[in-house]
């Protein structure tokens, strides 16, 4: 599971290339609102330790085959294959690392329901953890069409060339399906949590959740809407403005960030604790 990272101090190493991946920002409606899946990274973790966050993770090898499978997925025609392997690791993580599948079983409309996915969990889980089956095999074998038509691409962050770890991330939105309960995974992730935004924003201010700085943007961001299905017809209307922080210095001399005026935030100079 993978965010871009806020930067750290400046290093005279080699630039390192960005790793693909996404990132899910998976939706609900409650009754006082929209709220959003987010799990706490592992304290040892060497990768955003502690923090709140959303699913997600680098893109695999197993991702770009199922790209090559379109019995396996849709929503995917006419998509360049990298962009495919994005959403499939991005439903792939969310399955990984929540137990939510977006798919259909063939032939239907219906997302898997709770029952179907608790039996996919008892027959398949064990030996996809193991390694002994792909997800590919899993989706297969059960008859399953990933829904990536459900996925709304919603920002793109790439991390500063200066940090010695770097990502290329995709966030997209979906809304889960209404009959699934999403989980953490006890192994990279400890808790997980249904939040609204704003309420994990004020409770990171309050210093009960350590937050990335991509992290809070896409809250702020996502906080605009009251409902999941405004948030959804929101990022259908808006291009995505790709994102790399530039750390630059202030009018004071602090070091700050700098990211797109047009990238939809609340700003474009921020203050950073290094």
């Amino acid at each position: 599971m993978t965010e871009t990272p806020a930067p750290d101090k400046p290093s005279a190493q080699p630039e390192v290339a960005a790793r693909l991946a996404s990132t899910m920002l998976l939706l609900r409606e409650s009754a006082d609102g929209m709220e959003i899946f987010m799990v706490v990274r592992h304290h040892e973790i060497d990768f955003a330790s502690g923090a709140l966050v959303f699913p997600g993770g680098s893109v695999e090898p197993g991702d770009r085959a199922i790209a090559g499978r379109p019995e396996l997925f849709a929503g995917g025609e006419g998509i360049d294959p990298d962009v495919l392997a994005l959403r499939i690791g991005g439903v792939r993580e969310t399955f990984e690392e929540c137990g939510i599948l977006l798919a259909r079983p063939r032939g239907s409309t219906a997302l898997v329901g709770a029952e179907r996915l608790k039996a996919i969990d008892e027959a398949r889980r064990a030996d996809l953890d193991a390694g002994k089956i792909s997800f590919a095999d899993l989706v297969a074998a059960e008859d399953l069409v990933l829904a990536l038509d459900l996925l709304v691409p919603f920002a793109h962050w790439i991390t500063p060339v200066r940090m010695p770890k770097r990502f290329d991330t995709h966030f997209f939105l979906a809304v889960a399906p209404a009959d699934q309960v999403g989980v953490h995974d006890g192994k990279e992730t400890v808790d997980s949590i249904w939040i609204a935004p704003q309420q994990a924003l004020d409770e990171a201010k309050s210093g009960r959740f350590k937050i990335l700085f991509p992290t809070t943007r896409n809250l702020i961001k996502l906080a605009r809407s009251r409902t999941a299905a405004e948030a959804i017809a929101l990022a259908r209307t808006e291009p995505v403005v790709t994102v790399m922080p530039d750390i630059v210095k202030g009018d004071k001399g602090q070091r700050q960030l700098r990211i797109p005026a047009d990238a939809g935030y609340d700003g474009v100079l921020f203050d950073i604790d290094f």
